[in-house]
């Protein structure tokens, strides 16, 4: 019985993560009609990261409660490969991406938020959605962490992960400083550091 709060609890913040996506893909934006539309946004990405990870999540549970007691080995063994999935995930993708996400927003909001969240966003997006678009992911992760993780402690978060997140900003600032291509007013402060961004995270 210990376990259903939990379970609850997962089922409420992918209800909960699916609610924000849908609310945010009905908001008419002109970057929605831009080349790559949401998928642009580090923040919508981490959002699709979670939603998937905490579905697993749900999956997992359902898998768990009808394979208890079955004594079906092949059922079992599906059931370890199943959380084995999800501890992956969880490690390599959800909370390292959800952390590094709503860390470099907020540290950047707290410096300049024009750089990252201009006012005029505020005219599209309500601020509670703002929030759970970039904070909810970071604590859900860490309330998922001590309890997701399996025995299996080879998993553990990933920096490769970090650098996958980072080079994609190194790409897209080259490009806006070779080709002229600037559609929002922190690629000129964040492009400058471009350099050592790629000396640390490009090896």
């Amino acid at each position: 019985m210990a376990l259903v709060p939990c379970q609850v609890l997962r089922v409420a913040i992918l209800l909960s993560y699916c609610s924000i996506l849908c609310n945010y893909k009905a908001i008419e934006m002109p970057s929605h009609q831009t080349y790559g539309g949401s998928w642009k946004f580090l923040t919508f990405i981490d959002l699709v990261i979670q939603a998937v990870f905490f579905g697993i999540c749900v999956l997992t549970d359902l898998s768990s409660l009808l394979t208890r007691g079955s004594g079906n080995q092949e059922q079992e063994r599906q059931l370890k490969k199943l959380i084995s999935l999800r501890d992956w995930m969880l490690a390599v993708l959800a909370f390292p991406v959800g952390v590094f996400v709503v860390a470099v927003f907020w540290i950047i909001y707290a410096y300049d938020r024009e750089m990252i969240y201009p006012k005029l966003l505020d005219n599209f997006i309500p601020g509670w959605l703002n929030h759970g678009m970039s904070g909810i992911s970071a604590a859900t992760c860490l309330v998922s962490w001590p309890a997701q993780v399996s025995t299996d402690r080879r998993v553990k978060p990933g920096f490769p992960t970090l650098k996958a997140r980072i080079l994609p900003l190194n790409s897209h600032c080259s490009l806006a400083s070779c080709c002229g291509v600037s559609s929002n007013s922190w690629h000129p402060h964040v492009c400058q550091s471009r350099t050592v961004l790629h000396r640390v995270f490009s090896g």
